[in-house]
């Protein structure tokens, strides 16, 4: 579409947001129902979202996600089926958490820490009470009290004390375990978006609906006019009022607030030579301490390093910049393979999630007795402006399936307000 086009257009259906929710609706929308117009307004020059893979030199074929990266539940993950309808390679090696490769050795500190992990999250499922922030099953003073902490932070991108034990305890990834996409997961949602109407560029402002009839859009390249509208924008977004609504939805707003986006970012290591680590092995930085990365060496057996940093270490190297970040990766990686790694070491790509435009952050997560308001999210209003994103799904926030599915019950909704007035 031209700049011009989008001036004083009138659509069935508008789409504001690109990623994996926007993008599954308007796919869901147009198999069903193909007379309607469906545009998607995208804020950003790309489809996607928080998925975005990019190619690094060397690599082949291999993706490389700056955002989501695993297709967690993936015998049952939506995604799964389209990355094979769509050509792609969808990898089943272990994740390291499903059984596979680890650097440290299984020896007895080792046991001891998994044991005590372990022991943590059985208490947060047999949790009974009023709701609680996952720091309160700590034990106190407990020796893998940081390594705790630091698993924590990559489930949720928040400290412990910020997040909710009901909604940890609601997630449900679904059936099997977590596979990736050998060419991007990211590279797999643009990849399906690619035949939709999308505008690029264009920033939602205020959505007004006085009236009964259609409602207003105003962008900044100008008007839009609809019958129904999907918001699938990200939780920080709404909260920073960075949509206006006229009249307002105070209950949206105030939800979004206390379902916020937490952070992780990732940085990417060129390896000059790759037989200095072993190939698609896992790593944690430190074993003692909350703010640590976690790291994937050669994934794909490609000669690069993927750094995994969360919660408020992701906020600190993403203030401190891109330098901070790789030199915080060089230094747990040579307390593990000596000093002369370094060596090896050189920048490829890193991620700054907090600070992207129109995004604010990862993945969101629940504060204490919030987990309910997913479900307010997620409700339509006035039969006419619909919601859609991770943050609205009560059992797989965080994931880029759990966008899909709300973003196709959006569409069964939008679909059967047109079946009913055509």
């Amino acid at each position: 579409m031209s700049r011009d086009d989008i001036m004083d257009a009138d659509e069935d259906v508008v789409i504001i947001g690109a990623g994996a929710a926007g993008i599954a609706a308007a796919r869901r929308l147009l198999a069903i129902r193909p007379g309607l117009s469906v545009l998607l307004l995208e804020a950003a020059d790309r489809l996607g979202g928080r998925a975005w893979t990019v190619g690094l030199p060397g690599t082949g074929d291999v993706g490389f996600d700056l955002g989501c990266g695993w297709l967690h539940g993936a015998r049952t993950n939506a995604w799964t089926e389209i990355a094979g309808e769509i050509g792609l390679t969808v990898d089943r090696s272990p994740a390291p958490w499903n059984g596979g490769r680890r650097l440290q050795r299984d020896d007895a500190e080792i046991q001891a820490a998994q044991q005590a992990i372990g022991a943590y999250f059985e208490r947060l499922e047999s949790h009974e009470g009023m709701d609680s922030d996952l720091a309160a099953e700590l034990q106190p003073d407990g020796r893998w009290n940081g390594q705790i902490r630091a698993i924590g932070t990559y489930i949720t991108g928040a400290e412990l004390e910020r997040s909710s034990i009901a909604d940890y305890n609601r997630y449900d990834p679904g059936a099997g375990p977590d596979w990736r996409v050998r060419q991007g997961y990211g590279t797999l949602i643009a990849l399906y978006g690619a035949p939709l109407r999308t505008r690029f560029g264009v920033e939602a402002r205020r959505v007004d609906h006085r009236h009964a009839g259609r409602i207003s859009i105003e962008t900044s390249q100008g008007l839009i006019t609809a019958r129904t509208v999907l918001v699938t924008v990200s939780t920080n977004v709404l909260a920073a009022g960075r949509i206006a609504f006229d009249p307002p939805l105070p209950d949206k707003i105030e939800a979004a607030a206390r379902l916020p986006l937490g952070l992780a970012d990732k940085l990417f290591l060129g390896l000059a030579d790759p037989e200095a680590m072993p190939a698609d092995t896992h790593m944690l930085g430190s074993t003692s301490r909350g703010a640590t990365g976690t790291y994937q060496l050669r994934p794909f057996g490609a000669p690069v390093v993927e750094a995994y940093f969360a919660g408020d270490l992701a906020h600190d190297l993403e203030r401190a910049g891109a330098e901070a970040a790789f030199s915080f990766a060089a230094d747990e990686l040579a307390a593990q393979f000596g000093a002369d790694i370094r060596k090896q070491l050189s920048m490829a790509a890193v991620s700054a999630w907090a600070a992207t435009p129109h995004i604010g952050g990862s993945y969101s997560y629940a504060e204490p007795g919030a987990s309910d308001l997913r479900g307010v999210l997620a409700a339509p209003h006035d039969g006419r402006i619909f919601f859609a994103g991770e943050a609205c799904s009560r059992a797989r926030y965080s994931t880029a399936h759990g966008a899909y599915e709300t973003g196709v019950a959006a569409a069964d909704l939008i679909a059967a307000l047109f079946r009913q007035n055509p």
